[in-house]
């Protein structure tokens, strides 16, 4: 019986309140309002209603306030009260503020909300210079739903999410709360405390919810939902706007208040609809409420993402400051659908305190020892939006059976089940877990890695593995092997390797490896073994050429301080030629044939490109990502490496102790690669490469410098590494070089102002990569692309036009198709 009892106690006591003034808002029919914002008058200390009207206000003394009831489309109230003892209740009614136009004079000859939005617009920079600096109280919930879940996506079964979904597999998914201390200093320092930490369901968990991710100042000119979004008030608004005005109100302290429709000039522009609130005079946001829809953002998941923000004004700084903001949104894909929400309360603001840069570390986020371990007492007492039922049970349902769901009888009974061998394992794989020891194991089927190459004919690969994770992930050992089988040179090849990640902060890993393989000359694969076998098979193109690779290696790597990582790779190979062993193809050509798997002759057929020989290979990278912050959580670090600079890569390569002592030669690299968002003009990107190779005249054809070239008219991957004009051989050098790939997607900004095509909601992408040897003329490839071709959500597929320049010469043109999958 108590079993029973005691979640419906814990739901009660979950609205009792300690040191609160408390209540519901409601309109003049009885509606509960959400989200209204309540606050002492004259201060920053304040709270909203939760979704049922209901909130809770923290005091410390039992004394006489004014408390102020502000939400949109509803007159302010300022109730005073005496509180003689906490907690203590008051309820009250907001009535419908009348919005009209009836005292605003018309002019014929413009828009009235133009000539507001011209001043809002004028006074923006302003605005974001009135606040230089500012510390507060912080407090976020994030809560996602889903409904309708289906029972497997992908062929794996989903459960019940963790105890979320309900007998219609709807519910929510996720649920959590942050209280945090914030400090800001113009333009862009923000540094956060987290005191307090909640995630339903998980008793060791931490909120993703913090401030930084939901830090949207529309001064700025471009909100980053996704892609860069334009303010309303940017000062380029009027490229992207229409405006209407709706009417205006005064507020409690008898200011003016406009409330302006805000109408995208082109459907699928990166901006907004909705309202603006502008306050007369002073051209300041009062509130606003915008929607962008997920075609607009690209994001294919998203069907439209809200912000609301409230705004209160403080009369001893002259400053209006966002007091609470609301994120909604509602998303669907691949059958999965459902809605969220993640609310912002800003609270007990300091202006302008003496903050300088020295302040701000490069920790963005930081934790209170134990901030996960705080008790509901805590929360009750300080949780400044009151819990709604559907919380409530939430946390109450999922705290409950996360004892049993961690209990050896219970993982030991979904692993007895899910542990079952099933027909569809033939195609998918086996995998076996201990899940209350936290370790799985399995194999790969190697149904799904058949493929073909001129050297193996057609081969398949069978896989293992193994996995013991430590510490919720943060240490783990893993185990990997591999069998391969050509079935016509009859040859059986194996490799095995074995990481340990050692920490989640340096995040040093170490791997020991060995087998026998066969390798590309260019060891960044650039033609994938899908691919080559379509071209081989299909149209007698077999541009994969490969050795033999025998080999022991061990590699470790690790953040030697914030902003630098180094990388080592220490192996002894043996190295042998391989040759064609099969001309199959399925559509024959008369006037084509294999070329030989000498990438350096296609038509040396059983000459090898290089002798075999054993040598010993040493790899040496330092990459340092520079103005790198960082998220601070317990035990775990995750780096955010910085638009504004590059990312710089200083490696070395040498070959040594070789059989033949011609292999022998060192290279000296440098890599500058950097991306960066150019307002409401698109993305640039760009990644360059030099580098020298020494005493390498006579080296082994793989040790040479390779350049990811493409034949096959297929895109993959990131194009800021291929030259998708160039054979994959053919500039190969093994002195000095220099690459340069950049590209600009214009994100819209072009063909959205296109009548019909801005419609389909295409990106125009240019492109230039460059190439210099010391033994070839400048190699150019210039490109424009079409990108985010597709229908609703689904858009993977991109287009390029390519022209080809040697020296000043034009070479030849072609066009790539690229896939994208999310």
């Amino acid at each position: 019986m108590i079993k029973q009892i005691l979640p419906f106690l814990a739901l009660f006591f979950s609205f009792l309140s300690y040191s609160q003034i408390t209540g519901t808002v409601t309109n003049s029919k009885d509606e509960p309002l959400p989200f209204v914002n309540i606050f002492i008058e004259n201060t920053f200390i304040g709270t909203t209603t939760n979704e049922n009207g209901i909130y809770e206000l923290n005091v410390d003394d039992a004394k006489a306030y004014t408390i102020t009831f502000q939400y949109l489309g509803f007159k302010t109230l300022k109730r005073e009260i005496n509180v003689d003892q906490l907690p203590f209740e008051l309820n009250v009614t907001l009535q419908e503020e009348k919005i009209s136009l009836d005292q605003v004079v018309i002019n014929a000859d413009e828009n009235p909300a133009n000539s507001i939005m011209r001043q809002a617009i004028e006074k923006r920079k302003e605005n974001l210079r009135k606040i230089r600096s500012y510390k507060a109280d912080f407090y976020s919930k994030g809560l996602i739903r889903i409904k309708d879940a289906p029972e497997k996506i992908l062929g794996q079964e989903i459960g019940d999410l963790g105890g979320g979904l309900d007998s219609t597999r709807s519910g929510i998914i996720y649920l959590s709360e942050t209280i945090s201390k914030i400090e800001f200093l113009r333009p862009d320092k923000l540094k956060e405390y987290i005191t307090a930490s909640k995630v339903s369901g998980n008793d060791n968990g931490f909120s993703f919810n913090n401030a930084i991710d939901v830090d949207y100042n529309f001064y700025n000119n471009n909100i980053e939902i996704g892609n860069q979004i334009v303010s309303p008030v940017a000062e380029y608004a009027f490229n992207y706007y229409r405006y209407k005005l709706e009417g205006v109100f005064y507020d409690d302290r008898g200011n003016l208040v406009n409330k302006i429709s805000v109408i995208p000039r082109r459907s699928n522009d990166r901006v907004f609809t909705g309202d603006i609130y502008i306050v007369e005079d002073q051209w300041t946001i009062y509130a606003l409420e915008l929607e962008i829809t997920g075609e607009q953002a690209q994001i294919p998941a998203a069907d439209f993402i809200r912000i609301k923000q409230s705004f209160t004004f403080s009369e001893s700084e002259n400053i209006w400051a966002v007091i609470s903001q609301n994120i909604d949104f509602k998303y669907g894909i691949f059958g999965i659908k459902g809605d969220g929400r993640f609310t912002a309360v800003y609270s007990n603001y300091d202006f302008n305190p003496e903050l300088t840069r020295k302040d701000f570390g490069r920790a963005l986020v930081s934790f209170e020892e134990n901030a996960n371990k705080k008790d509901s007492l805590y929360w009750q007492d300080i949780r400044p939006v009151p819990l709604t039922l559907e919380e409530t049970t939430d946390y109450t349902k999922k705290d409950s059976i996360q004892i049993i769901r961690k209990s050896k009888k219970y993982l030991d009974s979904i692993d007895a089940k899910n542990n079952k061998f099933k027909l569809g394992d033939i195609i998918s794989g086996y995998n076996y877990s201990n899940s209350y020891k936290d370790w799985n194991a399995g194999i790969t089927s190697p149904l799904t890695s058949i493929a073909f190459n001129t050297v193996q004919g057609f081969n398949l690969n069978l896989g293992g593995y193994y996995r013991k994770n430590f510490d919720e992930f943060r240490r783990y050992l893993s185990i990997n092997a591999n069998f391969n089988y050509g079935f016509d040179d009859e040859r059986l090849r194996g490799t095995v390797s074995a990481t340990y990640k050692f920490n989640d902060i340096t995040r040093p890993f170490l791997s020991i490896s060995g087998g026998v393989t066969t390798a590309q000359f260019n060891s960044s694969n650039p033609i994938s073994r899908g691919n080559n076998t379509l071209y081989s098979l299909m149209f007698e193109e077999n541009f994969m050429k490969l050795y033999d690779r025998s080999f022991i290696q061990t590699s470790y790597s690790q953040e030697l301080f914030n902003g630098l990582r180094f990388y080592s790779t220490l192996s002894y190979e043996r190295r042998k030629p391989l040759f064609n062993t099969t001309d199959q193809v399925w559509y024959p050509k008369a006037d084509r044939e294999y070329s030989s798997n000498n990438p350096q002759d296609p038509t040396a057929f059983g000459v090898a490109p290089f002798e075999t020989h054993n040598i010993f290979k040493l790899y040496l990278t330092a990459r340092i990502n520079f103005d790198q912050n960082y998220l601070s959580y317990p035990n775990s670090k995750f780096n955010i490496p910085s638009g504004k600079f590059p990312t710089l890569y200083l490696g070395y390569e040498g070959g040594f102790g070789a059989s033949n002592s011609n292999y022998n030669f060192s290279q000296v690299k440098a890599r500058l690669t950097q991306s960066f968002d150019i307002g409401n003009k698109g993305n640039f990107s760009y990644n360059a490469r030099a580098g020298k190779l020494f005493n390498a005249d006579d080296i082994a054809f793989m040790d040479y410098q390779h350049f990811n070239g493409n034949q096959t008219r297929l895109g993959q991957g990131s194009y800021l590494n291929v030259f998708n004009n160039l054979p994959y051989y053919a500039l190969s050098t093994n002195d000095s070089y220099f690459e340069l790939h950049s590209e600009h997607d214009f994100s819209g900004y072009i063909l959205s102002k296109i009548p019909l095509i801005n419609k389909l909601n295409f990106n125009l992408i240019g492109g230039a990569h460059l190439l210099s040897t010391t033994d070839n003329k400048l190699y150019q490839e210039y490109t424009i692309g079409i990108d985010n071709i597709g229908w609703g959500k689904f858009r993977f597929l991109r287009i390029d036009y390519i022209r080809s320049y040697s020296g000043s010469g034009f070479v030849n043109d072609a066009i790539v198709f690229g896939l994208k999958f999310f």
